[in-house]
């Protein structure tokens, strides 16, 4: 019924032969700026510096360095240590240095410490204490330009 067209002596034809494995792992890892975010969720309290070529979300608390593309620190998030990221959103706390071209302190964010930056947005009711120095490129960490005059940042000059 199904050997329609075929006779008996007939040999069935050889399977292919099998394909070499497709490069697929390789497009994996090289898709990681895709994927979601990494999460750090509230309950975890970590000591060490973190890493990561993606996003990262940062609920907990982090005593070290952070690394990454991009990060956001929750209301609940807190990192004490140097921050570095092409984009920083802090709604939580910072204590330490920030290195990022674009930089967003949201209500009720507090920072202590230095922000490097190349644009930085403030809103209402962030607490921020330190300098802000404006640079081209603040993640090399070099050349950095203050925008406010020295004069205006040691207070007001008294000459007698």
């Amino acid at each position: 019924m199904f050997t329609r067209g075929k006779t008996p002596d007939q040999p069935t034809p050889a399977p292919a032969p099998p394909r070499p494995a497709s490069p697929e792992p390789a497009k994996r890892q090289a898709a990681p700026s895709r994927a979601g975010p990494s999460i750090i969720s509230a309950d975890v309290k970590m000591k060490g510096s973190i890493s990561s070529q993606g996003e990262l979300d940062i609920n907990g608390l982090i005593e070290g360095d952070v690394r990454a593309s991009a990060l956001t620190i929750g209301e609940t998030g807190g990192v004490k240590g140097e921050v570095i990221a092409e984009t920083v959103v802090v709604k939580g706390t910072v204590e330490g240095t920030i290195r990022s071209r674009k930089v967003q302190l949201c209500s009720g964010a507090k920072v202590q410490g230095d922000i490097y930056h190349a644009s930085l947005a403030i809103e209402p009711n962030a607490v921020f204490e330190g300098a802000v120095k404006h640079s081209q490129d603040p993640l090399s960490g070099g050349n950095a330009q203050s925008t406010v005059p020295p004069q205006a940042a040691n207070g007001p000059s008294i000459v007698s």
